[in-house]
């Protein structure tokens, strides 16, 4: 009888224990869910995103995928209640998609490039070959609205607002075409499918490119209401025309330089002029003022490590130029003039070409040379250090006169100056005070050019001995004298 309510009392242990087990498995299940389910609302917590795209294939994949980073962490230090998309291609190099996705905390969406079938138009830009992916925005249907952008774009405030928006919005910075440097759009596939179908069937295109397209492909945006966003935060249906201060062409502020678009926010300056002059190229700025804007953003966000190298290389290697032309002077002449018979012209000649070209050389050469991202500030220096170093390498080698030489240096350095004045109440004032200068500027430049020529002629024609390598310098002194 013992025994059996000892088997009994065993049954029962067992029957506890795998009761027990059973709920710590039932419990940890749930609690595997609860912490899944939360994984999976933080994820898709942004219902809205921004997207832009990337594409390899130009001359400027660089610049672009430098100012694409530096936009992304624009919009989320304004803390943007939406995820940040970047539409790449596939021959995007992988280096730059971890960075987007591990740095600047973008979700990379990789897609095949969409064929332009417009590019045996005679008007085709091939520049805008692979614009049709942006057509992939369409696809991204897991949102619910989505804010295409081009990587131009100056945000000066958050514009989480345009997530209102109806299936389509859009900004007139052209009378009649609307610009797609930022639109607004709601996801959907049916639509995105119909597009890459037009797309094939080569649908009406002015211009080639995406914006031509999608310009036909919504053809009445013009008549659209303008876009108010409700004070109840709900979402509005249809096509709405955008403000412009959505997408405020930056010539507006250099023609006034300072705005304010009375019917709407100022929240985002575009870049649409010619593409030498983006914001973020050293050289456009005194030229275009915004473009010291966008750097102090950069600053702020991405910095310039990856320039600084070739930055401090090349000042170190005109400081380096200037202390061996200095300290060579004497000899430098040397490795040009040897002894030529005057009736010799074609040596003359070929000596006075060089000459000229050394000289214009050193005021073109630096701008392929420094890097073209950097800071405006630090590029303009490191401009002047290059062009005064290689300046007087023909200061020193041809025996020049230094201040005619010197002549386009102090020149631009005085139109920096003139263009960076800020206190010119309009763009016009600007504008003739650089004509201004550049006429007053003129009879100087002209007369530089006349000594350097004159003083050629005269070191090449009139004197008769070139001392040869070796040789002894005295007899240079008068060829100084007659420049």
């Amino acid at each position: 009888m013992a025994w059996k309510e000892t088997i009994t009392v065993l049954k029962l242990m067992v029957v506890v224990a795998v009761a027990a087990v059973a709920a710590a498995a039932e419990t940890t299940s749930s609690e595997v869910e609860v912490v899944r389910s939360v994984a999976q609302q933080q994820e898709q917590k942004h219902r809205n995103a921004y997207a832009t795209m990337m594409y390899m294939g130009t001359p400027r994949d660089y610049e672009f995928y430098v100012a694409t980073r530096v936009m992304l962490r624009s919009l989320r230090k304004l803390h943007v209640d939406a995820d940040l998309i970047v539409i790449a291609s596939l021959d995007v190099p992988l280096r730059w998609v971890r960075a987007m996705e591990q740095e600047d905390g973008a979700k990379v969406m990789r897609v095949e490039n969409l064929n332009n079938p417009y590019k045996k138009q005679s008007n085709f830009d091939w520049r805008f070959m692979l614009t049709m992916n942006k057509i992939y925005v369409w696809s991204l249907v897991e949102y619910d609205r989505v804010v295409m952008l081009d990587s131009d774009n100056i945000f000066l405030q958050n514009t989480d607002e345009l997530f209102q928006c109806g299936q389509f919005c859009a900004v007139f910075i052209n009378p009649c075409i609307f610009h797609t440097g930022l639109f607004v759009l709601q996801p959907s596939m049916e639509v995105f499918r119909d597009m890459v179908r037009e797309l094939e069937n080569e649908r009406e295109n002015p211009d080639g490119a995406d914006q031509g397209f999608i310009g036909s492909y919504f053809p009445d945006l013009l008549d659209r209401p303008m876009f108010h966003p409700p004070a109840n935060g709900t979402l509005l249906n249809g096509t709405f025309r955008l403000p412009l201060g959505y997408q405020m062409d930056a010539s507006y502020y250099y023609l006034k330089l300072r705005w304010s678009v009375p019917c709407g926010p100022n929240s985002v300056i575009t870049f649409p002029s010619a593409p030498w002059l983006k914001p973020w190229y050293w050289w456009s700025w005194p030229v275009l003022p915004l473009g010291i804007s966008w750097h102090e953003r950069r600053r702020h966000t991405l910095g310039y490590g990856e320039e600084m190298g070739a930055v401090l290389l090349q000042a170190v290697m005109y400081v380096g130029l200037l202390l061996v032309t200095r300290l060579s002077r004497a000899n430098m002449s040397k490795l040009w003039y040897r002894r030529v018979d005057k009736s010799n012209a074609l040596i003359q000649m070929a000596l006075r070409i060089v000459a000229v070209w050394s000289i214009i050389a050193a005021y073109v050469v630096p701008f392929f040379l420094i890097p073209c991202t950097i800071h405006p500030l630090l590029g303009w220096a490191l401009y002047l250090l290059a062009s005064f170093a290689l300046s007087s390498v023909s200061i020193n080698a041809f025996l020049l006169p230094p201040l005619p030489v010197l002549v386009p240096w102090v020149g631009i350095f005085g139109v920096l100056l003139v263009m960076a004045f800020p206190w010119y109440p309009d763009g016009i004032v600007r504008a003739i005070s650089v004509f201004g200068y550049a006429f007053l500027c003129a009879p100087f430049l002209w007369a530089s050019i006349v000594r350097v020529r004159t003083c050629l002629r005269n070191s090449f024609e009139k004197e008769a001995f070139f001392p040869r390598l070796g040789e002894s310098t005295i007899p240079l002194s008068g060829i100084n004298k007659l420049c």
